[in-house]
């Protein structure tokens, strides 16, 4: 590798570890100049879609795009993608909001954690209940796992022939590097409160009543995986612990195995929530760019085109930790 880019990626690395201190020194200045900005709190703004015949009500379009994963809004590292706590308070909002008659969720995701997946199904199935407001979804080129866990309360969920989805599942993974630590002569020492304190280490084989300790938790989230689709899906348990063993299925597949209710595309969608409440317009929710979007922006394009240093980004960006997760992983 060459000097030149050696020092660039020595750069990207510092920028990071900068970055790390600059996000939680001046966070809360960055909240006060977005407020600034934006009186109302909201940090994203209504875009008029499709107008419609109908006057004095909307049909709201909220976009999941990118792996579920609660990784903080407006991070150095995030333009654009999946932001988990901004797309909670949009969905609060539209099943709040007395104008708007149905929502449409337009899902693009292969999952993510358990915990934020759960409360996506929260929101959802509160909008339903509490305020009386119909949920199609619509799958993208993917909806799998946890993009499944929470398109299964809809009232009608619809993908195209080629959407990806299904994988229904929960998943836990780590590295072990034992081996490799050895044969460097590295050594680790670990001082501990409990026998399973380190569980999961990246650094020793995991034993059998570790592997029996997690295994409970993963049957525990899987439990929980099929109850909501039960429920959502009006199916028996054994319908879906037949077709929940974790592969994909093409939209068509699901179709037969009652996992969705149309195929179609967005506008399909869009289509259908008019016939059930009306001919009304259609908006999107989109994001505003605030200071940290803007500067990551100029961080990027810095970067761009230099294949390991996006690489490199795409690591430093991401959390690693073992942690339950309904994704799916190819």
């Amino acid at each position: 590798m060459s000097r030149k880019r050696w020092l660039a990626l020595i750069a990207v690395a510092m920028i990071f570890v900068v970055a790390v201190i600059v996000n939680l020194a001046t966070s809360s200045i960055f909240s006060n100049a977005n407020s600034m900005l934006d009186p109302t709190g909201q940090h994203w703004t209504q875009q008029v879609m499709e107008s419609g015949d109908e006057m004095g009500g909307t049909i709201v379009v909220l976009e999941i795009n990118g792996v579920i994963q609660d990784t903080g809004d407006g991070g150095l590292f995030q333009t654009s993608g999946y932001r988990h706590q901004m797309f909670l308070s949009q969905i609060e909002h539209a099943a709040e909001d007395p104008n708007v008659e149905g929502i449409i969720i337009r899902v693009n995701t292969p999952g993510g954690g358990v915990v934020e997946s759960a409360e996506i199904h929260q929101k959802i199935v509160h909008a339903q209940t509490e305020f009386d407001v119909p949920i199609y979804v619509s799958m993208g080129n993917m909806a799998a796992s946890g993009g499944y866990y929470i398109a299964a309360p809809a009232d009608k969920i619809v993908a195209s022939p080629q959407t990806i989805t299904g994988s229904i599942g929960v998943i836990m993974e780590s590295i072990n590097v034992a081996g490799l630590a050895k044969n460097y002569g590295v050594e680790v020492n670990t001082i501990k409160s409990g026998p399973y304190k380190d569980i999961m280490s990246a650094t020793r084989q995991m034993t059998d009543d570790e592997r029996a300790i997690l295994q409970s938790i993963i049957d525990e989230s899987y439990d929980e995986f099929v109850r909501v689709i039960v429920e959502g899906r009006d199916m028996t348990e054994s319908q879906v612990r037949t077709i929940a063993d974790g592969r994909i299925y093409t939209g068509k597949q699901a179709l037969e195995l009652d996992l969705i209710d149309e195929i179609g595309s967005l506008d399909d969608t869009i289509s259908m929530m008019r016939e059930l409440v009306g001919h009304y317009d259609v908006v999107k929710y989109e994001a505003h760019l605030g200071f940290p979007q803007l500067f990551s922006m100029s961080l990027q394009q810095l970067i761009r085109g230099d294949q390991e240093l996006v690489s490199l980004e795409r690591i430093l960006s991401t959390h690693r930790s073992p942690t339950l997760k309904y994704i799916y992983t190819d």
